[in-house]
């Protein structure tokens, strides 16, 4: 592979996933750290993209994919009723580790009141409790990364991976009977340490994710406790999800009028 080769491969990977460490780059161009970390210096001089802490990142992205904003708008009313399903879950006074999905931010935006401590590297969810007085909020440190409203990088591994807590309620590309996987390779190992962190894991997914597979595989089903999901989530998963002793708690649907009926858990 010619070092133009390679720059373009640099160049559409980075597009495919907005961000990525350089060794994820050397494994996908097949090359070394220090050939890639050369590549990058060349293309950020060409200002196709932006060097950062261990990584590289892309520029003029050429979706909204990623996005924090763009995604929150996606299965709104599904992603409330599961906030106010998982909230339910989580006791007073609890530790609780919050990733950056937008789904999470709905399980936020109803935690006030639990008087939770939160750790988190969401910037969006460090926004919301900004002036709350009864919740403590530990945000990890990292590279600020705006348009997924996150803190990434080694910083944000290492904070996690120093860190205890009661729950971690998380958010992932798709789920199979197979496991979790997440279509952002730079949330992986981030989430990786928030599992090892947490005595519980809660994954709360809307139904589009149900039978679907992202690209970078995160755990097996033996490594999550509790799944929040909505009514549209497919039957015969569900049922096979509790088959393998995941408890599947499903949010009930909305009223017409927008208020909520009580939540039931998974079992009935």
């Amino acid at each position: 592979m010619t070092a133009e080769e390679r720059k373009h491969r640099l160049e559409a990977c980075l597009q495919k996933v907005e961000f990525a460490s350089l060794e994820e780059l050397a494994r996908h161009v097949k090359t070394s750290v220090s050939t890639v970390r050369r590549d990058l210096t060349a293309l950020e001089a060409a200002g196709t993209l932006r060097r950062t802490h261990g990584g590289a990142r892309i520029l003029a992205p050429k979706t909204d994919e990623f996005a924090f904003a763009a995604r929150d708008t996606h299965q709104l009313s599904e992603k409330e009723a599961i906030g106010i399903a998982c909230a339910k879950l989580i006791g007073g006074n609890q530790s609780v580790i919050l990733d950056a999905g937008t789904t999470v931010y709905h399980v936020a935006r109803h935690l006030e009141e639990k008087a939770p401590q939160i750790v988190t590297n969401s910037l969006p969810v460090a926004n919301l409790f900004a002036s709350a007085n009864k919740v403590e909020v530990i945000l990890a440190g990292g590279v600020i990364y705006p348009r997924l409203g996150v803190l990434v990088g080694p910083m944000t591994v290492e904070a996690f991976s120093k860190m205890r807590a009661d729950v971690a309620i998380m958010s992932a590309g798709g789920i199979t009977l197979e496991g979790i996987t997440n279509s952002h390779a730079l949330l992986i190992d981030i989430q990786r340490a928030m599992l090892k962190a947490a005595q519980k894991i809660i994954f709360c997914l809307d139904h589009t994710k149900f039978g679907r597979q992202s690209v970078s595989p995160l755990c097996g089903l033996d490594m999550i406790d509790v799944v929040v999901t909505d009514s549209k989530a497919p039957h015969d998963l569900v049922n096979g999800l509790r088959e393998r002793g995941v408890e599947v708690v499903v949010a009930p649907a909305p009223h017409a009028n927008g208020e909520k009926i009580s939540t039931t858990d998974g079992h009935g």
